[in-house]
C-alpha cells in the first residue's frame, strides 16, 4: 500500500492533479473518523478533515517519501483539531436534544439491534457518559485516548502522529486512563 501512494505522490509532484484525488479516496474516512472523535461534531470534522487533504496537497513536496504518508495526514488533521480546538470552547454534546424533536438525543437515532430495551438504554447511555467523559479530558491526553483506543493506531505511530518521544505518549495514555477512570467512578 505505501508503495501505492508513493507512486501516487510521484505523479501528483510530477504534475498528475488527478492521482492525488486516489490518495483522498484511500483515506478520506480514516481521516474523517479521526476528526469527528476528537471534535464531536459533524459539520466542524468534514471541514477540519478536507482542510486536511488541502494542507497535505499544498506541502506534498516537504513529505519524505521514506515516512508513511498516513501518520503524516494523520499528524496534519490531529494538529488542525487541536487548532480548533483551542479556538473554541465547548457549546455542544452529544447528548444535547435534537432541535425539533420530543427530548430525543443523538444516540437515538441509532438503528435497533438485537438486545432488549432496556439494555440498548443502559449501553448507549454507558457510551455517551464515555464520549462526554473522554471530552471532559485535557486535549493533551484526549488525543491520545481516542488514537489509541478509538481509532486504535498502534503507539510508535500516535508518536509520530503528534511528534512526541514514545515515553511521553505512553504517559499520556496512562494518566489520561487514570483521569477517565476517576471521571467515571464518580458517577
Amino acid at each position: 500500500m505505501d508503495a501505492l501512494i508513493n507512486k501516487r505522490i510521484r505523479q501528483v509532484l510530477k504534475g498528475d492533479q488527478h492521482a492525488y484525488s486516489d490518495i483522498v479516496s484511500l483515506y478520506q474516512q480514516k481521516v474523517y473518523q479521526v476528526c469527528y472523535r476528537m471534535l464531536n461534531n459533524q459539520h466542524e470534522a468534514e471541514d477540519i478533515a478536507q482542510e486536511a487533504f488541502i494542507r497535505a496537497y499544498t506541502n506534498l513536496h516537504t513529505f519524505d517519501l521514506n515516512r508513511k504518508f498516513s501518520t503524516w495526514l494523520f499528524r496534519i488533521a490531529t494538529n488542525l483539531c487541536i487548532d480548533r480546538i483551542r479556538k473554541k470552547k465547548p457549546d455542544y454534546y452529544l447528548d444535547a436534544e435534537v432541535p425539533g424533536t420530543d427530548g430525543l438525543d443523538m444516540y437515538s437515532q441509532i438503528s435497533s439491534s438485537d438486545r432488549l430495551p432496556e439494555e440498548e438504554i443502559e449501553r448507549m447511555e454507558q457510551q455517551e457518559r464515555i464520549q462526554y467523559e473522554i471530552s471532559c479530558l485535557p486535549e493533551k491526553y484526549r488525543t491520545v485516548i481516542i488514537l489509541k483506543y478509538i481509532e486504535e493506531l498502534p503507539l510508535q505511530e500516535i508518536s509520530e502522529i503528534l511528534d512526541m518521544p514514545l515515553g511521553t505518549v505512553k504517559t499520556r495514555i496512562h494518566r489520561g486512563r487514570e483521569a477517565l477512570k476517576k471521571q467515571l467512578s464518580n458517577v
